[in-house]
Protein backbone atom coordinates (compact mmCIF):
# COMPACT_ATOMS: atom_id res chain seq x y z
CA UNK A 1 0.00 0.00 0.00
CA UNK A 2 1.08 3.77 -0.96
CA UNK A 3 1.77 6.29 1.78
CA UNK A 4 1.91 9.78 1.09
CA UNK A 5 4.36 10.96 3.76
CA UNK A 6 4.03 14.13 1.91
CA UNK A 7 0.99 14.54 2.67
CA UNK A 8 0.44 12.51 5.88
CA UNK A 9 -1.96 14.68 7.59
CA UNK A 10 -4.78 15.37 5.48
CA UNK A 11 -5.32 11.90 3.90
CA UNK A 12 -6.31 9.12 6.50
CA UNK A 13 -5.32 5.52 5.01
CA UNK A 14 -7.93 3.37 4.38
CA UNK A 15 -8.90 0.64 6.70
CA UNK A 16 -10.45 -2.55 6.37
CA UNK A 17 -14.28 -2.39 8.45
CA UNK A 18 -14.93 -4.25 11.21
CA UNK A 19 -11.58 -5.83 12.12
CA UNK A 20 -11.74 -8.81 14.42
CA UNK A 21 -10.15 -7.73 18.22
CA UNK A 22 -7.39 -9.67 19.71
CA UNK A 23 -8.45 -10.91 22.88
CA UNK A 24 -4.97 -10.62 24.46
CA UNK A 25 -4.90 -7.17 23.06
CA UNK A 26 -8.33 -5.91 24.56
CA UNK A 27 -9.78 -8.35 27.28
CA UNK A 28 -12.67 -6.31 28.29
CA UNK A 29 -14.59 -5.59 25.25
CA UNK A 30 -17.93 -5.17 26.53
CA UNK A 31 -16.71 -2.07 28.77
CA UNK A 32 -14.71 -0.18 25.95
CA UNK A 33 -17.14 1.05 23.14
CA UNK A 34 -15.23 1.14 19.82
CA UNK A 35 -14.77 3.78 17.75
CA UNK A 36 -16.73 4.54 14.72
CA UNK A 37 -15.43 4.47 11.64
CA UNK A 38 -14.45 8.11 9.79
CA UNK A 39 -17.16 8.83 7.27
CA UNK A 40 -15.14 9.62 3.97
CA UNK A 41 -15.30 13.17 2.68
CA UNK A 42 -14.00 14.75 -0.13
CA UNK A 43 -12.71 17.66 1.40
CA UNK A 44 -9.25 17.10 3.98
CA UNK A 45 -10.45 18.03 7.22
CA UNK A 46 -9.80 20.23 9.10
CA UNK A 47 -5.97 20.98 10.51
CA UNK A 48 -6.14 19.57 14.35
CA UNK A 49 -3.68 21.81 16.93
CA UNK A 50 -1.37 19.13 18.60
CA UNK A 51 -2.34 18.70 22.43
CA UNK A 52 0.32 17.59 25.05
CA UNK A 53 0.07 13.85 25.45
CA UNK A 54 -2.08 12.37 27.86
CA UNK A 55 -1.50 13.09 31.81
CA UNK A 56 -1.58 10.53 34.49
CA UNK A 57 -5.38 11.46 35.30
CA UNK A 58 -5.94 10.08 31.97
CA UNK A 59 -3.43 7.29 31.34
CA UNK A 60 -6.55 4.88 30.92
CA UNK A 61 -8.18 6.35 28.40
CA UNK A 62 -4.47 6.58 26.53
CA UNK A 63 -3.85 3.07 27.29
CA UNK A 64 -7.23 1.96 26.38
CA UNK A 65 -6.98 3.89 22.78
CA UNK A 66 -3.60 2.17 21.92
CA UNK A 67 -4.98 -1.34 22.65
CA UNK A 68 -7.53 0.05 19.86
CA UNK A 69 -5.00 1.08 17.63
CA UNK A 70 -3.17 -2.31 18.35
CA UNK A 71 -5.58 -4.52 17.49
CA UNK A 72 -6.83 -2.71 14.78
CA UNK A 73 -3.57 -2.45 13.07
CA UNK A 74 -2.76 -6.65 14.18
CA UNK A 75 -5.91 -7.01 12.38
CA UNK A 76 -4.87 -5.34 8.82
CA UNK A 77 -1.79 -7.43 9.38
CA UNK A 78 -3.73 -10.67 9.86
CA UNK A 79 -5.73 -9.26 6.14
CA UNK A 80 -2.87 -8.94 4.30
CA UNK A 81 -1.09 -12.09 5.64
CA UNK A 82 -4.47 -14.15 4.75
CA UNK A 83 -4.66 -12.26 1.23
CA UNK A 84 -0.66 -13.18 0.54
CA UNK A 85 -1.02 -16.58 1.05
CA UNK A 86 -4.77 -17.05 -0.77
CA UNK A 87 -2.73 -15.29 -3.88
CA UNK A 88 0.28 -17.79 -3.37
CA UNK A 89 -2.26 -21.04 -3.05
CA UNK A 90 -4.27 -19.57 -6.37
CA UNK A 91 -0.53 -19.27 -8.40
CA UNK A 92 0.98 -23.03 -7.27
CA UNK A 93 -2.78 -24.11 -7.92
CA UNK A 94 -2.49 -23.18 -11.53
CA UNK A 95 1.11 -24.28 -11.76
CA UNK A 96 0.05 -27.80 -10.53
CA UNK A 97 -2.82 -28.32 -13.23
CA UNK A 98 -2.47 -31.38 -14.82
CA UNK A 99 -3.54 -31.49 -18.79
CA UNK A 100 -5.16 -34.96 -19.22
CA UNK A 101 -4.27 -36.68 -22.31
CA UNK A 102 -6.61 -36.12 -25.54
CA UNK A 103 -7.97 -39.90 -26.06
CA UNK A 104 -8.30 -40.55 -30.50
CA UNK A 105 -11.62 -42.20 -30.90
CA UNK A 106 -10.91 -45.79 -32.00
CA UNK A 107 -10.78 -46.98 -35.41
CA UNK A 108 -14.20 -47.79 -36.64
CA UNK A 109 -13.60 -51.57 -38.28
CA UNK A 110 -15.60 -52.47 -41.14
CA UNK A 111 -17.72 -55.22 -40.47
CA UNK A 112 -17.24 -59.18 -41.82
CA UNK A 113 -18.51 -60.75 -44.89
CA UNK A 114 -21.26 -63.38 -43.25
CA UNK A 115 -20.46 -66.56 -46.09
CA UNK A 116 -23.25 -67.99 -47.52
CA UNK A 117 -24.38 -71.23 -45.22
CA UNK A 118 -23.70 -74.32 -46.49
CA UNK A 119 -26.79 -77.10 -46.13
CA UNK A 120 -25.24 -80.23 -44.26
CA UNK A 121 -25.62 -82.06 -47.19
CA UNK A 122 -22.66 -80.58 -49.14
CA UNK A 123 -20.44 -80.47 -46.19
CA UNK A 124 -16.96 -78.36 -46.79
CA UNK A 125 -14.50 -81.56 -47.49
CA UNK A 126 -12.67 -82.14 -44.53
CA UNK A 127 -9.14 -80.45 -44.14
CA UNK A 128 -6.54 -82.68 -43.82
CA UNK A 129 -4.46 -81.79 -41.02
CA UNK A 130 -0.38 -81.40 -41.54
CA UNK A 131 1.73 -83.67 -40.24
CA UNK A 132 4.37 -82.57 -37.52
CA UNK A 133 7.06 -83.53 -37.37
CA UNK A 134 9.53 -83.72 -34.19
CA UNK A 135 12.27 -81.32 -34.11
CA UNK A 136 15.62 -82.39 -33.62
CA UNK A 137 17.39 -81.14 -30.11
CA UNK A 138 19.58 -78.63 -30.63
CA UNK A 139 23.10 -79.50 -29.84
CA UNK A 140 24.21 -78.85 -26.53
CA UNK A 141 27.36 -76.33 -27.00
CA UNK A 142 30.08 -76.45 -23.71
CA UNK A 143 31.83 -73.26 -23.23
CA UNK A 144 35.86 -73.94 -23.89
CA UNK A 145 37.34 -74.43 -20.43
CA UNK A 146 39.48 -71.14 -19.36
CA UNK A 147 42.98 -72.09 -18.33
CA UNK A 148 43.68 -71.75 -14.77
CA UNK A 149 44.32 -68.37 -13.75
CA UNK A 150 47.10 -68.04 -11.42
CA UNK A 151 47.27 -65.40 -8.71
CA UNK A 152 49.75 -62.55 -10.08
CA UNK A 153 52.55 -61.81 -7.17
CA UNK A 154 51.84 -58.66 -5.37
CA UNK A 155 53.30 -55.63 -6.52
CA UNK A 156 56.50 -54.20 -4.64
CA UNK A 157 55.80 -51.46 -2.52
CA UNK A 158 56.91 -47.88 -4.10
CA UNK A 159 59.29 -46.37 -2.09
CA UNK A 160 58.31 -42.46 -0.61
CA UNK A 161 60.79 -41.04 -3.74
CA UNK A 162 57.48 -42.62 -6.24
CA UNK A 163 54.98 -41.92 -3.88
CA UNK A 164 55.53 -38.19 -3.63
CA UNK A 165 56.13 -38.16 -8.03
CA UNK A 166 52.69 -40.30 -8.70
CA UNK A 167 50.83 -38.10 -6.29
CA UNK A 168 52.59 -35.03 -8.05
CA UNK A 169 51.52 -36.46 -11.76
CA UNK A 170 47.58 -37.02 -10.29
CA UNK A 171 47.74 -33.11 -9.15
CA UNK A 172 48.59 -32.08 -12.21
CA UNK A 173 46.33 -34.07 -13.92
CA UNK A 174 43.69 -32.54 -11.86
CA UNK A 175 44.60 -29.31 -12.58
CA UNK A 176 44.92 -29.61 -16.59
CA UNK A 177 41.52 -30.61 -16.57
CA UNK A 178 39.04 -28.00 -17.60
CA UNK A 179 36.81 -26.51 -14.99
CA UNK A 180 32.99 -27.95 -15.26
CA UNK A 181 30.36 -25.31 -14.16
CA UNK A 182 28.64 -25.58 -11.14
CA UNK A 183 25.19 -26.71 -11.63
CA UNK A 184 22.67 -23.84 -11.67
CA UNK A 185 20.11 -24.72 -8.81
CA UNK A 186 16.47 -25.38 -10.39
CA UNK A 187 14.34 -22.67 -8.44
CA UNK A 188 10.52 -23.22 -8.46
CA UNK A 189 8.28 -21.22 -9.99
CA UNK A 190 6.60 -19.88 -7.08
CA UNK A 191 9.57 -18.36 -5.75
CA UNK A 192 10.67 -16.73 -9.07
CA UNK A 193 7.52 -15.11 -9.01
CA UNK A 194 7.26 -13.97 -5.15
CA UNK A 195 7.66 -10.41 -4.89
CA UNK A 196 10.70 -8.92 -3.52
CA UNK A 197 10.44 -7.88 0.53
CA UNK A 198 12.80 -5.36 1.67
CA UNK A 199 14.57 -6.78 5.10
CA UNK A 200 13.81 -3.36 6.06
CA UNK A 201 9.96 -2.87 6.05
CA UNK A 202 7.90 -2.12 8.90
CA UNK A 203 6.80 -5.13 11.00
CA UNK A 204 4.24 -4.85 14.26
CA UNK A 205 6.31 -5.35 17.26
CA UNK A 206 4.88 -6.45 20.70
CA UNK A 207 2.24 -3.54 22.43
CA UNK A 208 5.48 -2.42 24.62
CA UNK A 209 6.17 0.81 25.81
CA UNK A 210 7.73 1.82 22.46
CA UNK A 211 3.98 1.37 20.72
CA UNK A 212 1.94 3.25 23.73
CA UNK A 213 4.86 6.24 23.13
CA UNK A 214 4.28 6.29 19.68
CA UNK A 215 0.75 6.44 19.99
CA UNK A 216 0.12 8.94 22.88
CA UNK A 217 2.18 10.95 20.34
CA UNK A 218 -0.27 9.89 17.52
CA UNK A 219 -3.03 10.47 19.73
CA UNK A 220 -2.25 14.09 20.64
CA UNK A 221 -1.63 15.14 17.25
CA UNK A 222 -6.05 14.83 16.89
CA UNK A 223 -5.45 11.49 15.31
CA UNK A 224 -8.32 8.42 16.10
CA UNK A 225 -7.43 4.76 16.01
CA UNK A 226 -8.68 3.88 13.16
CA UNK A 227 -6.22 6.68 11.41
CA UNK A 228 -3.14 5.15 12.83
CA UNK A 229 -0.70 3.07 10.30
CA UNK A 230 2.00 1.21 10.79
CA UNK A 231 4.30 3.30 9.28
CA UNK A 232 4.09 6.06 11.38
CA UNK A 233 4.49 3.80 14.37
CA UNK A 234 7.45 2.48 13.12
CA UNK A 235 8.77 5.53 12.13
CA UNK A 236 8.22 7.05 15.46
CA UNK A 237 9.78 4.33 17.19
CA UNK A 238 12.62 4.84 14.98
CA UNK A 239 13.07 8.85 15.80
CA UNK A 240 12.95 8.08 19.48
CA UNK A 241 15.68 5.72 19.57
CA UNK A 242 17.75 8.13 17.12
CA UNK A 243 17.78 11.20 19.50
CA UNK A 244 18.81 8.46 22.41
CA UNK A 245 21.84 9.73 22.83
CA UNK A 246 20.67 13.78 23.21
CA UNK A 247 17.72 12.63 25.35
CA UNK A 248 19.87 10.69 27.70
CA UNK A 249 22.28 13.93 28.43
CA UNK A 250 19.43 16.45 28.36
CA UNK A 251 16.50 15.10 30.02
CA UNK A 252 17.85 12.58 32.70
CA UNK A 253 20.00 16.31 34.14
CA UNK A 254 16.92 18.28 33.56
CA UNK A 255 14.50 15.41 35.80
CA UNK A 256 17.45 15.22 38.22
CA UNK A 257 17.24 19.23 38.70
CA UNK A 258 13.77 19.86 38.21
CA UNK A 259 12.41 17.29 40.90
CA UNK A 260 8.91 17.52 42.87
CA UNK A 261 9.44 21.36 43.45
CA UNK A 262 8.50 24.88 41.64
CA UNK A 263 10.91 26.13 38.90
CA UNK A 264 13.43 28.58 40.91
CA UNK A 265 16.29 30.66 39.61
CA UNK A 266 18.95 27.93 39.87
CA UNK A 267 16.78 25.21 38.03
CA UNK A 268 16.72 27.56 35.03
CA UNK A 269 20.59 28.13 35.17
CA UNK A 270 21.11 24.08 34.80
CA UNK A 271 18.85 23.71 31.69
CA UNK A 272 20.89 27.07 30.31
CA UNK A 273 23.60 24.71 30.23
CA UNK A 274 22.02 21.49 29.52
CA UNK A 275 21.02 23.38 26.21
CA UNK A 276 24.38 25.03 25.56
CA UNK A 277 25.90 21.61 25.84
CA UNK A 278 23.19 20.07 23.31
CA UNK A 279 24.40 22.64 21.38
CA UNK A 280 20.84 24.26 21.30
CA UNK A 281 22.64 27.70 20.91
CA UNK A 282 23.18 31.21 22.25
CA UNK A 283 20.20 32.86 20.95
CA UNK A 284 18.18 29.50 21.07
CA UNK A 285 18.76 29.56 24.71
CA UNK A 286 18.27 32.89 25.53
CA UNK A 287 14.85 32.79 23.69
CA UNK A 288 13.60 29.63 25.73
CA UNK A 289 14.84 31.39 29.38
CA UNK A 290 13.54 34.50 28.82
CA UNK A 291 10.34 33.09 28.28
CA UNK A 292 10.12 31.27 31.06
CA UNK A 293 11.57 33.86 33.90
CA UNK A 294 8.65 35.69 32.98
CA UNK A 295 6.59 32.89 33.12
CA UNK A 296 8.05 32.48 36.66
CA UNK A 297 7.53 35.79 37.62
CA UNK A 298 3.67 35.57 36.55
CA UNK A 299 2.93 32.79 38.44
CA UNK A 300 4.37 29.72 40.29
CA UNK A 301 5.77 26.76 37.81
CA UNK A 302 5.53 23.43 39.01
CA UNK A 303 7.69 20.81 37.13
CA UNK A 304 5.06 19.02 34.85
CA UNK A 305 3.87 23.26 33.59
CA UNK A 306 7.74 23.92 33.78
CA UNK A 307 8.08 20.83 30.77
CA UNK A 308 4.58 21.62 29.01
CA UNK A 309 5.45 24.90 28.74
CA UNK A 310 9.35 24.22 27.52
CA UNK A 311 7.93 21.75 24.74
CA UNK A 312 5.91 24.32 23.73
CA UNK A 313 8.43 27.09 23.34
CA UNK A 314 11.00 24.79 21.66
CA UNK A 315 7.97 23.81 19.09
CA UNK A 316 7.50 27.55 18.51
CA UNK A 317 10.65 28.20 17.97
CA UNK A 318 11.62 25.09 15.41
CA UNK A 319 8.17 26.36 13.90
CA UNK A 320 8.92 30.04 12.92
CA UNK A 321 11.18 29.46 10.12
CA UNK A 322 8.61 26.66 8.83
CA UNK A 323 5.84 29.60 9.30
CA UNK A 324 7.81 32.08 7.53
CA UNK A 325 8.38 30.09 4.24
CA UNK A 326 4.35 29.37 3.76
CA UNK A 327 5.64 25.61 3.01
CA UNK A 328 4.15 23.33 5.51
CA UNK A 329 5.94 20.19 4.66
CA UNK A 330 8.17 19.91 1.70
CA UNK A 331 6.49 17.98 -1.22
CA UNK A 332 6.71 17.44 -4.74
CA UNK A 333 4.14 19.84 -6.91
CA UNK A 334 2.04 17.26 -9.02
CA UNK A 335 1.56 20.32 -11.98
CA UNK A 336 4.76 20.96 -12.92
CA UNK A 337 8.33 19.75 -12.53
CA UNK A 338 10.06 19.78 -9.08
CA UNK A 339 14.10 20.04 -8.41
CA UNK A 340 16.06 19.55 -5.43
CA UNK A 341 19.76 20.23 -5.25
CA UNK A 342 21.36 18.59 -2.70
CA UNK A 343 24.36 20.32 -1.36
CA UNK A 344 27.12 20.51 1.83
CA UNK A 345 30.77 19.78 2.62
CA UNK A 346 31.77 16.19 2.40
CA UNK A 347 30.91 13.61 4.27
CA UNK A 348 27.60 14.80 5.35
CA UNK A 349 26.04 12.14 3.72
CA UNK A 350 24.86 13.67 0.60
CA UNK A 351 24.48 10.71 -1.30
CA UNK A 352 22.88 9.00 0.92
CA UNK A 353 20.23 11.36 2.18
CA UNK A 354 19.63 11.17 -2.15
CA UNK A 355 18.68 7.82 -1.89
CA UNK A 356 16.68 7.96 1.07
CA UNK A 357 14.25 10.72 -0.27
CA UNK A 358 14.09 8.72 -3.92
CA UNK A 359 12.81 5.83 -1.70
CA UNK A 360 10.53 8.30 0.27
CA UNK A 361 9.25 9.88 -3.10
CA UNK A 362 8.33 6.51 -4.50
CA UNK A 363 6.87 5.07 -1.87
CA UNK A 364 4.59 8.13 -1.47
CA UNK A 365 3.61 7.85 -5.23
CA UNK A 366 5.65 9.80 -6.90
CA UNK A 367 8.09 9.41 -10.01
CA UNK A 368 11.64 10.44 -9.42
CA UNK A 369 15.17 10.78 -11.58
CA UNK A 370 18.38 10.90 -10.21
CA UNK A 371 21.06 13.11 -11.33
CA UNK A 372 24.80 12.11 -10.63
CA UNK A 373 25.88 15.50 -10.84
CA UNK A 374 28.61 14.30 -8.68
CA UNK A 375 31.47 13.61 -10.88
CA UNK A 376 34.96 14.25 -9.05
CA UNK A 377 34.48 12.45 -6.25
CA UNK A 378 35.59 8.57 -6.77
CA UNK A 379 33.20 5.69 -7.27
CA UNK A 380 30.38 8.64 -6.57
CA UNK A 381 28.47 7.73 -9.73
CA UNK A 382 28.15 3.43 -8.60
CA UNK A 383 27.13 5.02 -5.31
CA UNK A 384 24.32 6.72 -6.59
CA UNK A 385 23.24 3.90 -9.38
CA UNK A 386 23.35 1.74 -6.32
CA UNK A 387 20.58 3.50 -4.76
CA UNK A 388 18.86 3.81 -7.76
CA UNK A 389 18.89 0.50 -7.83
CA UNK A 390 17.27 -0.30 -4.54
CA UNK A 391 14.42 2.00 -5.04
CA UNK A 392 13.78 1.42 -8.86
CA UNK A 393 14.81 4.91 -9.70
CA UNK A 394 16.43 5.91 -12.95
CA UNK A 395 19.96 7.66 -12.85
CA UNK A 396 21.45 9.96 -15.13
CA UNK A 397 24.90 10.15 -15.23
CA UNK A 398 27.87 10.55 -17.06
CA UNK A 399 30.58 7.62 -16.91
CA UNK A 400 33.96 10.24 -17.92
CA UNK A 401 36.10 11.23 -15.63
CA UNK A 402 35.68 15.04 -14.30
CA UNK A 403 32.68 15.41 -16.22
CA UNK A 404 30.89 18.66 -16.50
CA UNK A 405 28.15 18.67 -13.53
CA UNK A 406 26.07 20.71 -14.89
CA UNK A 407 25.96 19.22 -18.34
CA UNK A 408 24.59 16.39 -16.18
CA UNK A 409 21.87 18.43 -14.81
CA UNK A 410 20.38 19.17 -18.49
CA UNK A 411 20.92 15.78 -19.34
CA UNK A 412 18.39 14.68 -16.48
CA UNK A 413 16.15 17.58 -17.08
CA UNK A 414 15.56 16.98 -20.57
CA UNK A 415 14.86 13.14 -19.70
CA UNK A 416 12.38 14.42 -16.78
CA UNK A 417 10.77 16.31 -18.80
CA UNK A 418 10.33 13.50 -22.04
CA UNK A 419 9.03 10.99 -19.26
CA UNK A 420 6.92 13.44 -16.92
CA UNK A 421 8.75 12.55 -13.92
CA UNK A 422 7.56 14.39 -10.79
CA UNK A 423 10.72 15.19 -9.31
CA UNK A 424 14.64 15.78 -10.03
CA UNK A 425 16.85 14.56 -6.91
CA UNK A 426 21.05 16.32 -7.90
CA UNK A 427 23.97 15.35 -6.19
CA UNK A 428 26.41 17.63 -5.74
CA UNK A 429 30.20 17.64 -5.32
CA UNK A 430 31.08 18.31 -1.30
CA UNK A 431 32.69 21.72 -1.43
CA UNK A 432 33.53 23.81 1.73
CA UNK A 433 31.87 27.05 2.28
CA UNK A 434 35.25 28.97 1.47
CA UNK A 435 35.79 27.67 -1.55
CA UNK A 436 34.29 30.54 -3.96
CA UNK A 437 34.66 28.75 -7.55
CA UNK A 438 32.90 25.67 -5.99
CA UNK A 439 30.19 27.90 -4.61
CA UNK A 440 29.85 29.70 -8.45
CA UNK A 441 29.69 25.54 -9.29
CA UNK A 442 26.33 25.90 -7.78
CA UNK A 443 25.21 29.29 -9.26
CA UNK A 444 25.86 27.53 -12.38
CA UNK A 445 23.83 24.75 -12.16
CA UNK A 446 21.18 27.21 -11.21
CA UNK A 447 20.91 28.98 -14.08
CA UNK A 448 21.11 25.83 -16.29
CA UNK A 449 18.03 24.44 -14.50
CA UNK A 450 16.44 27.71 -14.78
CA UNK A 451 17.10 28.45 -18.37
CA UNK A 452 15.70 25.07 -19.49
CA UNK A 453 13.28 24.41 -17.28
CA UNK A 454 11.68 28.03 -16.02
CA UNK A 455 8.29 26.60 -14.96
CA UNK A 456 9.94 23.75 -12.24
CA UNK A 457 10.24 24.31 -9.27
CA UNK A 458 13.63 24.79 -7.13
CA UNK A 459 14.37 23.52 -3.83
CA UNK A 460 17.84 24.21 -2.64
CA UNK A 461 18.46 21.89 0.54
CA UNK A 462 21.39 21.47 2.61
CA UNK A 463 22.32 18.46 4.35
CA UNK A 464 24.20 19.09 7.74
CA UNK A 465 25.29 16.69 9.99
CA UNK A 466 24.33 16.66 13.12
CA UNK A 467 27.18 15.60 14.84
CA UNK A 468 29.08 18.43 13.24
CA UNK A 469 27.14 20.75 16.16
CA UNK A 470 28.38 24.76 15.85
CA UNK A 471 30.30 24.19 13.03
CA UNK A 472 27.25 22.76 11.16
CA UNK A 473 25.71 25.88 12.07
CA UNK A 474 28.17 28.47 10.19
CA UNK A 475 27.94 25.99 7.36
CA UNK A 476 24.31 26.89 7.24
CA UNK A 477 24.97 30.33 7.33
CA UNK A 478 27.58 30.15 4.82
CA UNK A 479 25.96 28.40 2.18
CA UNK A 480 22.67 30.34 2.76
CA UNK A 481 24.00 33.18 1.45
CA UNK A 482 26.18 31.56 -1.42
CA UNK A 483 23.51 29.28 -2.81
CA UNK A 484 20.54 30.28 -2.12
CA UNK A 485 19.07 28.18 0.75
CA UNK A 486 15.60 26.86 0.50
CA UNK A 487 15.63 24.42 3.35
CA UNK A 488 18.11 21.72 5.68
CA UNK A 489 17.82 18.29 5.88
CA UNK A 490 19.66 17.10 9.54
CA UNK A 491 21.25 13.76 9.21
CA UNK A 492 22.74 11.06 11.95
CA UNK A 493 21.27 12.41 14.74
CA UNK A 494 21.34 8.79 16.13
CA UNK A 495 25.07 9.14 16.39
CA UNK A 496 25.60 12.29 18.53
CA UNK A 497 24.64 14.45 21.76
CA UNK A 498 24.07 17.27 20.12
CA UNK A 499 20.37 17.09 18.06
CA UNK A 500 20.27 20.79 19.74
CA UNK A 501 21.65 21.76 16.83
CA UNK A 502 18.77 21.62 14.94
CA UNK A 503 17.59 24.30 17.60
CA UNK A 504 19.97 27.01 16.39
CA UNK A 505 19.95 26.28 12.51
CA UNK A 506 16.42 27.36 12.97
CA UNK A 507 16.69 30.54 15.37
CA UNK A 508 19.99 31.94 13.68
CA UNK A 509 20.52 30.74 10.62
CA UNK A 510 16.31 31.29 9.77
CA UNK A 511 16.15 28.13 7.64
CA UNK A 512 13.33 25.67 7.86
CA UNK A 513 14.17 21.96 8.68
CA UNK A 514 12.49 20.07 5.67
CA UNK A 515 13.81 16.22 6.59
CA UNK A 516 15.43 14.65 9.42
CA UNK A 517 17.54 11.52 9.73
CA UNK A 518 17.63 9.36 12.89
CA UNK A 519 19.52 5.76 11.20
CA UNK A 520 21.18 4.44 8.71
CA UNK A 521 18.08 2.39 6.99
CA UNK A 522 16.61 3.44 3.92
CA UNK A 523 13.37 3.75 6.03
CA UNK A 524 14.75 6.23 8.60
CA UNK A 525 14.70 9.93 6.73
CA UNK A 526 11.23 11.45 7.09
CA UNK A 527 9.75 15.11 6.56
CA UNK A 528 10.14 16.92 9.73
CA UNK A 529 7.54 17.43 12.78
CA UNK A 530 8.38 19.45 15.30
CA UNK A 531 6.30 17.77 17.50
CA UNK A 532 7.17 15.15 16.76
CA UNK A 533 10.77 15.86 17.02
CA UNK A 534 10.08 17.29 20.57
CA UNK A 535 8.54 14.64 21.96
CA UNK A 536 11.50 12.23 21.15
CA UNK A 537 13.79 14.70 22.63
CA UNK A 538 11.83 15.14 25.73
CA UNK A 539 10.93 11.51 26.48
CA UNK A 540 10.96 10.90 29.56
CA UNK A 541 10.01 7.16 29.61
Amino acid sequence: MVYDWFNRGSVPPETPADPPVDPEVQPDQSSAPQPSAPEPSETQPAEVQPSEPQSSESEDDSLEWARQAYARLKAQKAQAAEAAKTVQDDSTSEQNVVVPPVMEPPAVVPAAVVPSVVSPSEGPPALEAPSVEPAEPAPVVEPPASPATTPSPPAPALSFLEQAAAQRDQRQQELEQPAEPEPVPVVPATAQDAPKIEEDEPRLGDFDDAFTWSAEVLAAQGRSAEQVTLEEIDWLGRLRQGLEKTRQGFVTGLLENLGDDPLTPEVLDDLESLLLRADAGVQATDQVLDALRQRMNEQVVDPSEGIRFLKEQLRDLLDEPIQSSAVEVLAPQRDRLNVWLLVGVNGVGKTTTLGKLANLAVRSGYSALIAAADTFRAAAVQQVQVWGDRSDVPVVANPSANADPAAVVFDAIGAARSKGTDLVLVDTAGRLQTKHNLMEELEKIRRVVDRLAPEAHVESLLVLDASQGQNGLKQAMAFARAAGLTGVVITKLDGTARGGVALAVASEAKLPIRFIGAGEGIRDLRPFNSFEFVEALLASR
